[in-house]
């Protein structure tokens, strides 16, 4: 596993995350697009255990996931930069925002998710799921 060093847009919290491949997993769901206001979420998956808040403190909301299950949401109270994301029917897995860590621009895209909602123009860039991973 290797430590990634984490921030939010503002500054005001940091993290690190361990993680074992830090490869994108881009996300074309609904609720993506709405959170971030472009076509997909930059992501990749980690234990709930390998994530360390280091500075400042998270705020939190819910929503209802496609899965009809809750998805708890952790984000900088300031900027509300989402730092990450616990989908309650994926266990003990967060989805880590990947973007938001040091070094995420050279990470490569691994997979696609919620393939069925990508915007039209968009091209595949991966091996892509219609909807999470099977």
């Amino acid at each position: 596993m290797t430590t990634y060093n984490g921030h939010c847009h503002c500054g005001q919290t940091e993290w690190t995350v361990q993680l074992d491949d830090p490869g994108h997993i881009l996300c074309h769901c609904d609720a993506c697009k709405m959170l971030s206001g472009g076509e997909c979420t930059l992501n990749t998956l980690a234990g709930k255990n390998d994530i360390k808040i280091t500075k400042g403190k998270l705020g939190t909301y819910d929503y209802q996931g496609d899965s009809g299950n809750p998805v708890h949401c952790y984000y900088c109270p300031n900027c509300t930069s989402h730092v990450y994301h616990h989908q309650t029917v994926m266990g003990d897995k967060i989805v880590i925002r990947t973007a938001l860590l040091e070094g995420g621009k050279k990470f490569e895209v691994a997979a696609e998710i919620f393939g069925k909602d990508r915007l039209g123009w968009q091209p595949e860039v991966a091996k892509t799921f219609p909807g999470p991973p099977e």
